[in-house]
């Protein structure tokens, strides 16, 4: 039986979804076609300025190594979130676009940030590679290779004497075997430093949680949001956003900066790779929301 479940009491898709989905369309021709790969904006990072975090209240870096994986660092601390340096994910997804860095080329780390057990956001050889300690949800980090903090939804953990952690809920599921199915603990992270409050969601559905993590987190600076691996709706919509919902969310956090994620990097669902950003600009254009605020990064681009 489950151990876990999303707020609302949802749990994952049923078998029989994913049946239909990934082999009865596939095979009566009912999926959308689209490339397996496309052009993907890409730059190489500035080793030397990621050498060394921030200083303690100094602007907070964000670099991002494609897909759900970031480099953060502020006050001093540099975190690793959901890293994944391979060129396929478990050996069969091919990366789109390659790893801007390696474990090699990181700086010292104060924690790796996994936010659930899915193979594209807990590899288990680029967490090993990083060599840092692990702060993940509850029951993931029983079996990982290096010491692990678990923590439930709206715990904390402090990695020094100004940065904390908190996890938080997502609209999501986890599975890594066969057998576990919502056994482990699926959520996003707040990272908090003396003048920096940050965002990452994880994957996640729409859901009201978004609103209850801006009231209980005000004045986030920057929220990293997922805008790929929607499409069909009829399937993605209960584990992952559109570019329209992704906006909403932000709407919701009442967040300062969006920084757009989880998109061009593995081709996951149906839709094309370089769609999700046309979609964003289109809704955030409808919306009137401020230009300055919307960022889409290039992959090893640094904020």
């Amino acid at each position: 039986m489950a151990r876990f479940r999303n707020l609302d009491g949802s749990g994952p898709n049923a078998g029989s979804q994913v049946f239909q989905w990934a082999v009865v369309d596939k095979v009566a021709g009912r999926r959308r076609r689209s490339p397996a790969s496309a052009p993907m904006p890409s730059v190489k990072p500035d080793l030397g300025l990621l050498a060394q975090a921030p200083a303690v209240g100094a602007p907070a870096r964000l670099t991002w190594i494609g897909h759900a994986s970031w480099l953060v660092q502020l006050d001093g601390v540099s975190l690793l979130i959901d890293p994944v340096f391979g060129k396929r994910i478990s050996g069969i997804v091919p990366r789109n676009v390659a790893a801007p860095l390696q474990a090699r080329d990181l700086p010292p780390l104060a924690a790796t940030l996994i936010t659930h057990s899915h193979y594209d956001h807990y590899d288990r050889p680029s967490v090993n590679a990083a060599q840092a300690r692990v702060i993940t949800g509850t029951g993931l980090g029983s079996a990982m290779d290096l010491p692990a903090t678990e923590l439930g939804w709206w715990d904390t953990e402090r990695v020094s004497d100004t940065v904390r952690v908190t996890f938080v809920p997502s609209q999501h599921w986890s599975r890594r075997g066969l057998f576990d199915t919502n056994e482990t603990l699926w959520g996003g992270f707040v990272v908090e430093g003396k003048n920096a409050r940050l965002y990452h969601s994880g994957d996640t559905a729409y859901f009201e949680g978004f609103a209850e993590i801006g009231k209980r987190f005000p004045g986030i600076d920057a929220a990293l949001l997922p805008i790929g691996a929607y499409d069909p709706a009829w399937f993605m919509e209960k584990q992952h956003m559109n570019p329209e919902q992704a906006v909403q969310a932000f709407v919701d956090l009442k967040a300062a900066r969006f920084l757009a994620m989880h998109w061009g990097t593995f081709k996951l669902t149906d839709e094309p790779l370089d769609e999700p950003p046309l979609r964003l600009r289109a809704e955030w254009k409808r919306r009137g929301l401020p230009e300055a605020a919307l960022h889409i990064p290039a992959v090893g681009a640094t904020l």
